[in-house]
């Protein structure tokens, strides 16, 4: 199997990130959702440029190619890219608040070999690092079951936008 290595995304990372993001959003929700709800997906996810700035925000590479992304973050906004509703910049307190893990893709070539989990651990690893306790997502419903699989627990489901199904999830962070 090849190798995946990791570094912190970098504002030269913008373009290759929203490319990855764009494909995996439009090719990974086929058998979830029907192709309005799809696009409109595009409306409420997406690249999040103050991850970046944050230097909470991972570039995950198979052999030197961009096999996915994703990260965390000690702010309160749950899910959304720069141009999404409803973000919230405030900072989260790690002794009573849970972190966020945030805007995770994998590249549609590289599903189901182990990016997603190796981007959730290194999330999950840097915010228990900080001091946070636990951890919440926005999870899609292609998403859900590698969160399940990996100990999240519903918390509520929701629509974002006018139809996008998402889904609260968290879990401690032992």
């Amino acid at each position: 199997m090849k190798m995946l290595s990791h570094r912190l995304a970098t504002l030269d990372d913008l373009d290759p990130l929203s490319e990855l993001m764009a494909a995996a959003i439009g090719e990974l929700q086929h058998g979830y959702l029907d192709p309005h709800r799809v696009e409109a997906s595009r409306q409420v996810m997406g690249l999040d440029r103050q991850l970046i700035l944050d230097r909470t925000y991972f570039v995950v590479l198979r052999d030197g190619v961009l096999a996915g992304c994703g990260g965390w973050s000690w702010r309160a906004t749950l899910f959304g890219g720069d141009h999404s509703e409803g973000r919230d910049p405030a900072l989260l307190d790690p002794a009573c608040d849970p972190a966020r893990i945030r805007a995770m893709y994998t590249a549609p070539a590289h599903v189901r070999q182990g990016v997603g989990r190796y981007v959730l651990g290194l999330g999950e690893t840097a915010a228990r690092e900080a001091g946070f306790r636990s951890a919440e997502l926005a999870a899609t419903l292609s998403g859900e079951p590698l969160y399940r699989a990996c100990g999240y627990k519903v918390i509520e489901r929701f629509t974002a936008g006018d139809c996008v199904p998402l889904l609260r999830m968290g879990k401690p962070l032992p």
